[in-house]
Parts: C-alpha cells; structure tokens; sequence
C-alpha cells in the first residue's frame, strides 16, 4: 500500500474517510490510542486488533530517551518490535519537553492550573530545546532535524514537526513569538524530511496561535501553503472546554480540505463529537486506558448513575454488582466478567483489572467512533450524540 486520503462524503456535520498508509488503512473519523512508549499499559497488541483498532501512537520524546532511535532501528523498528503491524504515528517530542518545563499545557482544559513536578526544561533557542531525561538527568539538546532523524529510526507511518507548545500563561506576544519559531523549525522539519524522503512516511504540519483568531489564521495559512500531508491543530486551546471548542471551530474553517486533521490530545467524548462536527478527522489522547488504571470504565449515558461519561468500579457500590460493566458492550471484558468482580480485583490491586477495563475502554472507543461513522453516513449525528454523550 502507498499514502492515500480520499474524502467520500463531507456534510455540516462532518466528514467520513479513508486515510490509507504502508501499513493498512484508517477508516475516520477515528480515535489514535497512546502506546506511549511502544506498548499500551496491559494491553497487547493482539488485545487492541480484537478491540477493533485501527490505529496507534508513540511518543518520540519517551522512546528517544529509552531506549534511543537507534535502538529500535535495530529492532525493526516500532512495527516490528511492538508486533503491531498497523497503521501508526509518532509525534515530535515537543509536546512532552515543553509540557515538562511549564508543568503540562495539557492541564489548561482539565481545571488544573499548577504541579509540582519538578521541571526539566532547560533552554529554548532559535536552534531548538535544551532539556534533561526525566529518567537519569542526563541532557539532551533536541533540533527539529534530531526530531525528524529519530522519526525516521521509530518507523512510524505519520510523522509530525516539532514545534513548541505555548502553555496557557503567556500573552499574546510570547505566543506570537513562539508560533513564527515553531513555524521556522517546521520548515527546517520538512526540509529535513525531504532530504531522505524515501516515501515510507509522511509528515503533519501543526497549526499553533494559541486563542488568538489572527495567529490561528496565519498559522493556518503557513500550514497550508507548505507540502505537508497532513495537519494538527495544536498549541493553548483555552481555558476550558468552551473556549477550545470555540478555538477548534474558527481553526477548521480556515485549513486544507483535501488534507487529513489531527487534533492534538483532546479524547473526551463531547470534544470528540464537537470536533467531528468542525472537520477533524482523527484525535488522540491517552484518556480512555488511564482512566482504566483508575479503576474507570467509560459508559454510554443510559449506563450510568450520575453526568460523567465513566463509572467508577472501585465504589463499593459495585461489590456484589454481578452485571457486566455494559449489558450491550461486545468486549471480552463485558463477556464475561462483572462489575463485582473487577471491583474485587481493583481492590486486591490484581495486574488483571488494569488489563480488563482498559479493553473495555478501548473497545468503547472504537465503537463510538464506528458509531459515529454511521451516523455520519445516515445524517444522524445528531441522535448518535445523544446516545453516546451526556
């Protein structure tokens, strides 16, 4: 197989896809689970084909740290040292090294403004990231073209740009500033990858400008004019849910249509549905399976007793509940192991729970998405919304 995308029906509500890659295809809209560094926690690769996925991602930033690039090179790389054979992404490390430094520009969307985790950000300069491993301390100096060339060792389908990601407390001009360097190290990217294009990957562009409507538009317009695959919708998204919905809508009407759009992070099922509707076409984040390691099973809204989109099997409410996690679910979990029984296991602190709710979870995403695809198809978002979002 070589790259394709095809568009075969766009709407107001959405559109539905083919993203075809060297190692299978990607039906979209659809949802890129994190196998952070090169594994799903608990889960194998063989667990998520038969929870239907499609697709999965790794994270430079983690991989290049340990093992090394080169390293998994010389292991074939993630498709052969994982065994996932499949459709697969890499992103660009920047996200981890300046989330590390300001404390998590993924916190601005979750209420949390604030950590204690100690920084590791050291420098950032024209030339690119001075930071040190969160593993041994040692200190890395990270260039858009390092990013590429450990990329290109990971052997991942989708590769993306490094870029810097503004965290939710810098003003306008910092965010200014920091967009039109990322926009440079983006062209140093795309060069780098051109020099040794060897067609066995494809790079995304990101559009960053924080919630500011005229950064976000000539960000767009940057990403737009390069010869990048794809685009991500990327950087500050705002300080709540709102206002990042609001930030991704203005965002989708000034992209490429006939590029595949990644949104960076964002997996919540109300952001996935809000997002459809503007055009994204796929999403990652790595909240289905650590929701799961807290004990969290994701359910429809008739399933469950309050307004999340999740229960919580470790309530003793569930201790003698002998009912699967979802009646209707078709996952292995739900096949045969109840919510008293997971609970019992969440609490004697059994390796297994883990496994058993990140499979429904991750089996619960795929359906949703499948579920919006055929909603997409009949022009009936809007009831699919309905049964899947509270």
């Amino acid at each position: 197989m070589t790259f394709n995308f095809s568009i075969t029906k766009s709407t107001t509500q959405g559109r539905l896809g083919t993203l075809t890659t060297p190692h299978g295809e990607v039906k979209t809209p659809a949802f890129i689970f994190c196998a952070t560094k090169a594994a799903m926690k608990a889960v194998t690769p063989v667990q998520m084909r038969s929870a239907n996925t499609q697709i999965i991602l790794s994270n430079t930033y983690h991989l290049m740290l340990q093992p090394g690039g080169e390293t998994v090179k010389k292991l074939g790389g993630l498709q052969k040292m994982t065994g996932w054979n499949g459709p697969m992404l890499t992103d660009s490390g920047g996200f981890q090294i300046f989330s590390l430094g300001h404390g998590s520009v993924a916190s601005e969307v979750k209420g949390r403004r604030s950590t204690n985790r100690p920084k590791t950000l050291l420098r950032i300069n024209e030339q690119g990231a001075k930071f040190k491993s969160y593993i041994d301390g040692r200190t890395y100096f990270l260039t858009p073209e390092e990013s590429i060339r450990v990329q290109r060792n990971l052997g991942a389908d989708l590769i993306v740009v490094l870029d810097e990601c503004t965290p939710f407390h810098v003003d306008q001009t910092y965010t200014q500033q920091s967009m039109r360097m990322s926009h440079r190290w983006a062209l140093r990217s795309l060069n780098e990858w051109q020099t040794h294009d060897d067609g066995s990957q494809k790079l995304y562009g990101i559009i960053q400008g924080g919630v500011y409507p005229q950064l976000r538009q000539e960000s767009c317009e940057f990403v737009n004019d390069h010869n990048f695959y794809g685009i991500a919708v990327g950087g500050s998204l705002g300080a709540d849910k709102s206002q990042m919905h609001d930030v991704v809508s203005f965002t989708m009407e000034m992209v490429r249509k006939d590029r595949p759009v990644h949104l960076l992070g964002i997996g919540g099922i109300s952001d996935i549905f809000s997002g459809v509707k503007q055009g994204i076409d796929t999403f990652d984040c790595v909240h289905p399976t650590r929701l799961a390691r807290h004990g969290g099973a994701l359910v429809k809204p008739a399933n469950n007793q309050g307004t999340r989109e999740h229960i919580n099997l470790r309530n003793s409410m569930y201790r003698e509940d002998d009912q699967p996690i979802e009646n209707d679910c078709g996952c292995e979990t739900c096949a045969w192991a109840s919510k008293g029984y997971i609970h019992h296991l969440l609490k004697a602190q059994e390796m297994i729970a883990y496994t058993l709710v990140s499979i429904h979870n991750i089996y619960f995403m795929n359906q949703l998405m499948h579920a919006i695809r055929e909603a997409l198809a009949n022009d009936t978002l809007d009831s699919c919304q309905k049964e899947w979002c509270t």
